[in-house]
């Protein structure tokens, strides 16, 4: 099935947005990132000044942490993973990518969410490449709780690909917040240009139950989610500042160029693009994700349980899921995780990292997720 994207609204056209500068490690062919190089214009914040400014109104898109360089123990658990996951990863591309190309059509353009839906963004367009010669253009951009998603880069991607259908990105879900803002974004977008947007957003893996099109909704260890910007494109989680950002400009990031020797981005999507020749037969597995695409919130459903049992302020403060606990315990102050049982495999990192902090495990049983993590309140 095609989809023909027909552009009525002369609203797109009013400001003709800039061709983005290059930044990031990956080669054009992979991704594009819709993002203003602020290096030079700002620096990171400590974690006690930035955790004190986030819990007293400060907006976390307004400051950067300072990047964790993570032990060679943990380098070498990143490394153990990939090579034990990288086949069920591939898999987990597979499916989704399929299902985007069953549902849409190949008119498309593959948008990613900076910064984890990056290198998910970069293996679904190889896949399609390699198995349905498809080359599709593939950006990634940015998109902030509280603050909506980049229209500049919506523009721009209209400007450029009018026909073409934009399928949204990411790499996994926790309770689904980044599933509302999208949601809302497109409604505002639509209001605002008199533009529709598919507010369907494709990720890895979805143990929330919170979007129709995934690979799985086993919480399992997503190897990218155990580092920051070496493994997404040595960008930094984006910024938007009405000081830093122009009218017609793309939200902000920094390029980490001084952690060239640490990049592992290519190696990782060339090492789960190399399992795509291998997957076997799909089409039971591709049938059962695809009869299973209930949206229930179940994972959201647990979290106000957890909420009320821990007294925890903010909803927010709660980050369930392995990618978002990985996030928590290199971007916060934690106070605890909780993890479904202490042997699961795929929580290794976790129980390191929390080990390096001196953060406090505790089991929590029948938990959808693998494990939660519960950000201090100060």
């Amino acid at each position: 099935m095609s989809v023909r994207v027909i552009i009525k609204s002369d609203r797109l056209f009013t400001n003709r947005i800039p061709d983005p500068l290059p930044i990031g490690s990956y080669t054009p062919k992979d991704a594009i990132f819709l993002l203003k190089n602020l290096n030079g214009l700002m620096s990171e914040t400590d974690l006690q000044t930035r955790e004190k400014r986030i819990q007293s109104g400060g907006h976390y898109s307004e400051m950067l942490p300072i990047e964790y360089l993570p032990t060679q123990e943990y380098l070498d658990l990143f490394y153990e993973t990939l090579r034990q996951s990288a086949a069920k990863v591939a898999e987990a591309v597979r499916v989704v990518a399929e299902l985007i190309l069953k549902r849409n059509g190949s008119k498309l353009v593959l948008v990613s969410l900076a910064r984890a839906g990056t290198p998910i963004g970069v293996l679904i367009k190889r896949y399609l490449l390699e198995t349905h010669r498809l080359d599709l253009p593939h950006y990634s951009i940015s998109i902030i709780r509280d603050r909506g998603i980049d229209e500049n880069a919506i523009l721009y991607i209209l400007q450029n690909h009018g026909a073409s259908k934009i399928q949204f990105l990411d790499g996994w879900t926790g309770k689904g917040t980044i599933t509302g803002v999208l949601s809302r974004a497109c409604t505002a977008f639509e209001a605002k240009y008199d533009y529709k947007l598919d507010d369907d957003l494709a990720v890895l893996a979805d143990p929330g139950h919170c979007v129709k099109t995934f690979g799985t909704r086993e919480d399992f260890l997503i190897p990218s989610a155990c580092l920051n910007s070496t493994v997404s494109g040595l960008v930094s989680r984006t910024v938007f500042r009405t000081d830093l950002i122009g009218e017609n400009e793309f939200h902000g990031a920094r390029f980490y160029r001084e952690l060239m020797d640490e990049e592992v981005s290519n190696f990782f999507v060339d090492t789960i693009s190399a399992e795509f020749k291998a997957l076997g037969p799909q089409n039971l597995r591709l049938k059962a994700t695809s009869d299973n695409a209930e949206v229930t919130w179940q994972g959201l459903k647990e979290l106000r349980v957890i909420r009320e049992k821990y007294d925890v302020d903010d909803i927010n403060f709660i980050k369930p899921g392995i990618g978002e606990t990985t996030r928590v315990l290199l971007r916060r102050i934690p106070e605890r995780v909780l993890v479904d049982r202490m042997e699961n495999p795929n929580i290794k990192h976790i129980l390191l990292l929390a080990k390096d902090k001196g953060v406090p495990v505790e089991e929590y049983p029948d938990l959808s997720y693998s494990c939660c993590g519960i950000v201090k309140q100060i």
